[in-house]
């Protein structure tokens, strides 16, 4: 079950396809098509984006082990680095089109307003995560910190609803809330019974997050 989807041909592939939101999004703003707020529309959608992949990072290894698709493992980092990306152009778009990148006005708004508090918090874990993705890192750190510190990821997605939580009940607007907390929901407790199985058993966990 994993000739067709080798390594060699699904990390091209998968990097071509997270390329396309950007490009949608690029191609909606210079066009005009993001409605009567664009900058709200393009901080949202960007943000959309993040969680999606958040979604798909997670789902990594419940698939791998499920399926028995032992070379996802090989896309986990670069769907990683995809979250990283779109956080970083949902808080850009932020910053920018809602704050004219003024620093002190993007900090007095991180310390009043607790949902973007916890969404710069996100990014800043998400910054560590990226920083420190290369294989010299793990060389650097150990592999045991560092395994620990990637685990950061089950963090940064409570946050990344609890943001979104936040961002939404302002509106009374919680249905897509409710859809990513309940696949997060489910993708978080595959990894808790999981790891109860395998405390159990007295096996060695499968490296991954």
């Amino acid at each position: 079950m994993n000739n067709w989807l080798s390594a060699r041909a699904a990390k091209p592939l998968v990097f071509v396809l997270a390329w396309l939101p950007f490009f949608w999004l690029a191609g909606r703003t210079l066009t005009d098509q993001l409605g009567p707020n664009p900058a709200e529309a393009l901080v949202r959608s960007s943000g959309d984006w993040a969680l999606r992949f958040l979604c798909l990072v997670l789902a990594v290894t419940p698939l791998r082990v499920s399926l028995g698709l032992s070379n996802l493992a090989r896309l986990r980092r670069m769907l990683g680095l995809w979250v990283f990306f779109y956080a970083s152009l949902h808080f850009l778009a932020y910053a920018w089109l809602d704050k004219g990148l003024e620093l002190p006005d993007i900090a007095r708004d991180i310390a009043k307003r607790p949902f973007i508090l916890v969404g710069f918090v996100s990014w800043v874990l998400l910054l560590l995560l990226a920083a420190t993705s290369w294989n010299g890192a793990v060389l650097w750190l150990g592999a045991l910190y560092w395994r620990r510190l990637h685990r950061a990821v089950y963090l940064i997605a409570g946050l990344a609803i609890l943001h979104f939580f936040w961002m939404r009940a302002a509106k009374n607007n919680l249905t897509e809330v409710a859809v990513y907390a309940a696949v997060l929901g489910m993708l978080l407790a595959w990894r808790v019974r999981r790891a109860w199985q395998v405390r159990i058993r007295g096996a060695p966990s499968s490296p991954g997050a």
